[in-house]
């Protein structure tokens, strides 16, 4: 079926019919132009979303990257940009595929339409011009019969009238034979002009028409094909992103599961971990016990020969907690600074074989700390705090942290330069092999700044190295520390071990049995052992036993022995009743350990 035979009569109605179509179309690019609008607007606010919410900070500035929860949250803003990418997509696709080529395709269906109706319109006219001409002609047909009839009654009515002369009979019939000639010419051209008119018009509604009609029912046709293949593009563009945006809603699950609280908290204690070790147990302050001079100028004691714990217990008070706002800067522990309080200096009374005063001590021991006070100003956490280039003022952890990344971006830029100082030398050769090159002199100027470079490279290379080591060794202290305080052994005996060798034959034997009393070198040692011992030991003799370090010791006093947690020792002599053990290590060394601080098996 087809307009040019079904609708051969209805030529307003599949005018309206195409104008409607392409008034169809051009509505359905408007509705694309506004979706790509909006398209376009949300792919903007999503990025202005993603650009509000992203770190404002570089990567390797920014400490809260370290944490799975931001890499998530970043993660999922790079997502959502992603998504707001392929929104993008989807406008651009939508606004070349239909709006432009519709909008194109439009014009070119309403020209088409224009010369289709425009062809029409001429052959309804000439058919029109034809049916007028064919009303004239018979027009005049009928007015010339009219005429000829009326001349012929006029010629037969003279012919009868006996008054009528000949001249006027002859004159009449003459009339009436032109009249009669007149409408026989009217009639032949009337019948000429119904016939071409009858021929124009069967081709006008059998030939004519109906191909216009087909050629509009074409063109209305391809329209509709195309503006199914317009509705078609909306979908077809975003089947186009679906995949990559199932990957971006993919990316953002992946990193919702990639939150590790776990991990997190680790970070946190690496990001954070100062390094410094934990206080220590205040000390018993006995204010029963009065300070009183001896009479020896020389020492500082009680009457009774017991160590004074006053001065001591006002150190640990003062050194409490190094963290506090309101902390003064102070001098830190001995152990801290590396340095050992004199064996003449204890707690308890000065050992006779000393001759020099405590004060004259305690001045040489505040000379010794001074210098240091500054590196532990820091402590405060202060926000007038001076940064330095050791990274001194951070706390310990930190500090070998911040070296350490230091000491990697320096062996970095070494070995960049190193290998352009060998690319400069290689190109070198090659110019002098063959000039025509290059000049090899215009190359000294950058190999001598190379090497300039690596030279000062190098230099902070050793600096931080340096630097590096002193970090690591304090805080492998604070932590040697810290794990004494985690897994607290328990006190020694406060008694002092046994004599470790007979009598001396010199004159020094009465010094030996004094105290020369020492506080041990770990902060965690919060409460030092006051002994006596002598200096020599008996000779060597063969073990009666081995024994494992259950906890770590550190000897300081005389007549002890240092050892380390899992130790293996050799067993030389049982306790006594008065908690110390003899043992020897198998390194050297031999003296008295706490017998609580061991496993012991006997041969």
């Amino acid at each position: 079926m087809d307009w040019g035979t079904e609708l051969w009569d209805q030529f307003e109605v599949l005018e309206r019919h195409t104008q409607w179509g392409l008034d169809l179309l051009d509505k359905y690019v408007k509705f694309v132009k506004e979706r790509v609008e909006v398209e376009q607007s949300y792919a903007k606010q999503l990025r202005s979303l993603v650009k509000k919410y992203l770190p404002k900070r570089p990567a390797k500035d920014d400490p809260e990257i370290k944490f799975s929860q931001q890499q998530s949250f970043v993660q999922l803003l790079q997502e959502v940009n992603d998504f707001a990418g392929q929104r993008e997509l989807v406008a651009e696709s939508l606004g070349i595929r239909v709006c432009l080529e519709l909008a194109k395709y439009s014009q070119e269906m309403k020209q088409e339409r224009k010369m289709h109706f425009q062809e029409g319109r001429r052959a309804q006219q000439q058919l029109e011009n034809g049916f007028k001409q064919l009303e004239n002609s018979k027009r005049k047909f009928e007015r010339d019969c009219r005429e000829a009839e009326k001349a012929a009654h006029t010629a037969e009515r003279l012919d009868q009238d006996i008054n009528a002369t000949k001249a006027d009979v002859e004159k009449a019939k003459q009339q009436a034979h032109l009249r009669n000639h007149m409408a026989e010419e009217s009639k032949n051209e009337y019948a000429a002009q119904l016939q071409r008119f009858n021929r124009d018009q069967a081709h006008f509604y059998f030939s004519q028409m109906p191909q216009i009609f087909d050629k509009l029912q074409d063109m209305d046709e391809r329209r509709a094909t195309r503006l199914g293949a317009g509705y078609g593009l909306l979908s077809e563009a975003e089947l186009q992103v679906v995949p990559i945006i199932g990957k971006c809603l993919e990316g953002m699950k992946v990193a919702a599961e990639s939150v590790d609280a776990k991990n997190d908290s680790k970070v946190l204690i690496e990001l954070h971990k100062s390094g410094f070790a934990r206080p220590g147990d205040l000390e018993f302050e006995d204010f029963s016990q009065v300070m009183n001079r001896v009479p020896s100028d020389s020492s500082l004691g009680t009457p009774d020969g017991r160590p004074e714990l006053r001065a001591a217990s006002s150190r640990s008070r003062a050194k409490r907690w190094p963290f506090g706002k309101k902390n003064k800067p102070r001098p830190p522990s001995l152990s801290l600074l590396g340095g050992h309080l004199p064996s003449t200096l204890s707690d308890g009374p000065s050992s006779p074989r000393s001759g020099r005063d405590p004060l004259a001590i305690l001045s040489e021991i505040s000379k010794s700390v001074k210098p240091r006070l500054a590196s532990f100003r820091s402590l405060r956490g202060s926000r007038g705090t001076v940064v330095t280039e050791d990274f001194s003022h951070l706390p310990p952890e930190q500090q070998r942290k911040r070296l350490q990344q230091q000491l990697e971006e320096r062996n970095r830029e070494l070995q960049k330069e190193e290998d352009q100082r060998e690319a400069l030398k290689k190109m070198k050769d090659v110019y002098e092999k063959t000039p025509q090159m290059g000049d090899p002199a215009s190359l000294e100027p950058r190999i001598a700044e190379t090497l300039g470079n690596i030279e000062r490279l190098k230099l902070e290379v050793q600096k931080y190295e340096a630097w590096l080591a002193e970090a690591e060794s304090r805080v492998l202290s604070n932590r040697g520390d810290s794990l004494s305080r985690h897994t607290r052994p328990p006190d020694p005996p406060t008694t002092a071990p046994p004599d470790s060798s007979s009598s001396s034959n010199n004159s020094g034997s009465q010094d030996n049995k004094e105290s020369s009393e020492e506080p041990p070198s770990e902060e965690g040692q919060d409460t030092p052992i006051y002994t006596e011992f002598d200096e020599d030991f008996e000779e060597p003799a063969s073990p009666i036993g081995q024994c494992v370090a259950i906890y770590h010791f550190e000897g300081s006093s005389e007549g002890t022995v240092s050892m380390s947690e899992g130790e293996d020792l050799s067993l030389m002599e049982e306790d006594k009743g008065d908690g110390w053990t003899r043992v020897r290590r198998k390194q050297g060394g031999e003296g008295y350990v706490p017998t609580s601080y061991l496993r012991v098996t006997l041969n």
